[in-house]
């Protein structure tokens, strides 16, 4: 004989661990209810967006980088000689540190960020 099933459970889904499962998540800096993908809500991501633009100039470190790799490998190599593959591999080489550089730049300015001060406004005891 075959035991009961009781209505509604399953016996292959593992129960969710300690209500966790369904549970809203908060943002990161300011405790508020909605986020996106980053883990901030939409007023500490515009309060970012502000912020960072007075590092604008961050994005010539990369490129320059990126452009030396490039006309070094890229070009030189197949100047003096060496085969074209060579010099494929140097323009993929000057665009990976491009972008490795650039992503390296946007992380340590969420970080710097994110432990910033927050404003008087946006402290949960003051709202």
């Amino acid at each position: 004989m075959s035991k009961a099933r009781v209505r509604g459970t399953r016996s292959h889904c593992p129960p969710p661990a300690f209500g966790l499962r369904f549970a809203p998540m908060s943002c990161t800096r300011c405790q508020e209810p909605a986020v996106n993908a980053a883990g901030w809500c939409a007023s500490c991501e515009g309060a970012y967006d502000t912020w960072v633009r007075r590092y604008a100039t961050d994005v010539l470190g990369p490129v320059l980088v990126g452009m030396v790799i490039v006309s070094t490998l890229g070009l030189g190599l197949p100047l003096l000689g060496a085969g074209y593959l060579a010099g494929t591999i140097g323009v993929f080489a000057g665009f990976g540190s491009l972008i490795g550089l650039h992503r390296r730049n946007r992380r340590r300015r969420r970080r710097q960020f994110a432990l910033g001060e927050l404003p008087r406004a946006y402290l949960p005891a003051k709202t």
